[in-house]
């Protein structure tokens, strides 16, 4: 690959097989079968969204910190609930806790449009650069307090939350379309494993049923309140 050094295609080459492994062994042999997501998160280049220190374990099955109290999802978690959603390129998406901005990159790539979320304005320069330098033009990075959603844009065909939540605020709810879709993680208390839900709005009602059980961290803003 001309301009390049030999370490340099040397890290790009451990870095794309560590991608495969991450889809064979973890995605495709628990329940991810859609083949828009796989292709994605093969494609996705995870290493650029965590700091340089933990780029050698971005692809390991769990969730990595990447700043004072976010984490990147683990890859399976974030892929079922990606998987759930069905995007679509017609869908515009609400993406709460953008982070580094890989969920956002990811989700960019199945649906129209997304609005990314962070109250954090140190990461949301980050996800911007991240994102701007792989060319994600249909991701749009704003600094605003995650709990409130982005009623500027509203309403949202598609709402996800990168991380567990102890309650979805009506907020966020209010900003779907009147057939809009969430997915989240939602966890009661602190060492309780949570449960992924998928809810659905029809006629200004929500409903919802479970996906799968599983324990990530919360997302800033988004604990229980004593």
């Amino acid at each position: 690959m001309p301009g390049l050094s030999t370490g340099k295609r040397n890290d790009m080459s451990k870095f794309a097989a560590a991608r495969r492994n991450m889809v064979d062994c973890q995605l495709r042999t628990n329940e991810v079968t859609d083949p828009l997501v796989i292709a994605a998160m093969e494609e996705l280049p995870r290493e650029m969204f965590v700091p340089r220190a933990r780029q050698g374990i971005a692809y390991v099955d769990e969730d990595l910190p990447v700043a004072a109290g976010r984490w990147l999802m683990e890859p399976l978690v974030l892929a079922r609930l990606v998987q759930a959603l069905e995007l679509t390129p017609e869908d515009t998406v609400l993406d709460i806790g953008c982070g580094t901005g890989y969920d956002a990159a990811l989700l960019g790539r199945l649906a129209g449009s997304v609005v990314a979320v962070e109250s954090d304005a140190a990461l949301a320069d980050l996800a911007t650069a991240t994102l701007s330098h792989l060319a994600c033009d249909n991701v749009a990075v704003v600094t605003s307090p995650m709990e409130q959603g982005y009623p500027v844009q509203a309403p949202y065909d598609v709402v996800f939350i990168g991380g567990a939540v102890a309650a979805v605020p009506d907020a966020i709810v209010a900003q779907l379309t009147p057939h809009g879709r969430m997915a989240v993680v939602v966890r009661e208390s602190e060492g309780i494993p949570g449960r992924a839900w998928f809810y659905r709005k029809n006629a200004g009602r929500v409903s919802g049923r479970p996906i799968f059980d599983c324990g990530i961290p919360f997302l800033s803003g988004f604990e229980p309140h004593e």
